[in-house]
């Protein structure tokens, strides 16, 4: 599609779109829902899809996940994502292609920051009133502070759950040593920085961690160097605006597609381990991380003891 709007309103027309309303009808909290109709309806009615945007991004992701071995050697790791973004972006631009793209970046203010010496940081840390000053409590939660904080209670386990799924498996495939203390530390001091300066709460992604591997990231360094890069970048970034979404896209599908179509770690679970995973993610994918992770430790509490009363029983 060449716009995500279009596909929205194929979807909601459809049969797909029953599917959606029906379920947030039952569980209101269910976005994922969307998403997921959406992507089938995709998936199942190619004659809808825009031509130069499918080609763009079937060609992107076949070169992201093949072309490396067609590549130099001396080129460095991940050159492949660079060179398919770069390509895609130079179409965009000299053959006037109308599907959605980056857009307008927003521009910083040069006289704002944090000095440190030399080193000029775009941030400005808030007062203790701007810190009080909370609207999305009154947005979203009613004016409850109450409900906003067990919101963001819950949203630092599953947070948490994530850098230890993203951890442990960079652990067993690229033997990336972890510490769940550090990790948790290292969370809270980024959330706290985040919230000092009115910046959204830093969380762990999976896909952008499987696109830093697969750009050939090696050490705890990349992850300084990105930040720096988005610091400093910025002015000179709208060399990006007209670089297609479907490109972008590709890089992503590219990173998790295999772990998506075949995710080994949930298929060698066993027994009751297996249904809590496949009913955690279904439940996850369908509804959103919060109902998701509540909805995977009740099922777990609920197996373990009926579980619990069978071999008591076998005992008896």
């Amino acid at each position: 599609y060449a716009f995500g709007s279009t596909l929205k309103k194929n979807v909601a027309t459809s049969a797909f779109g029953e599917v959606v309303k029906a379920v947030k009808g039952v569980v209101p909290g269910a976005t994922g829902v969307s998403g997921v109709c959406n992507i089938l309806y995709a998936v199942t009615n190619p004659q809808t899809w825009d031509v130069v945007a499918a080609l763009l991004f079937i060609s992107c992701t076949l070169f992201v996940m093949k072309g490396k071995a067609y590549l130099p050697k001396s080129l460095p790791p991940g050159s492949e994502v660079v060179i398919a973004t770069a390509a895609a972006t130079v179409f965009s631009v000299f053959y006037g292609y109308e599907g959605g793209v980056v857009g307008e970046i927003p521009t910083l203010d040069g006289d704002a920051g944090i000095s440190l010496g030399p080193i000029k940081i775009p941030v400005e840390v808030m007062d203790i009133k701007g810190l009080l000053n909370v609207p999305i409590a009154e947005r979203c939660f009613g004016g409850s502070m109450v409900k906003l904080f067990i919101t963001a209670a819950i949203f630092s386990a599953i947070n948490f759950l994530s850098i230890v799924g993203i951890a442990s498996g960079f652990e067993s495939d690229n033997n990336v040593s972890w510490l769940a203390p550090r990790e948790l530390i290292a969370q809270g001091v980024s959330n706290i920085a985040a919230g000092a300066v009115g910046s959204a709460p830093v969380s762990g992604s999976m896909s952008r961690s499987l696109v830093s591997r697969m750009t050939g990231a090696t050490s705890k360094l990349a992850c300084i160097i990105t930040a720096l890069l988005w610091i400093y970048m910025m002015p000179y970034m709208s060399v990006m605006s007209p670089t297609p979404k479907a490109a972008l896209s590709a890089v992503i599908v590219s990173a998790v597609v295999k772990n998506v179509v075949m995710p080994k770690k949930l298929l060698a679970l066993q027994g009751n381990d297996f249904i809590v995973g496949v009913g955690t993610a279904a439940t996850t994918a369908i509804t959103s991380p919060t109902l998701g992770f509540g909805a995977g430790m009740v099922m777990y509490i609920l197996i373990s003891i009926v579980a619990g009363k069978d071999s008591k029983k076998k005992v008896a």
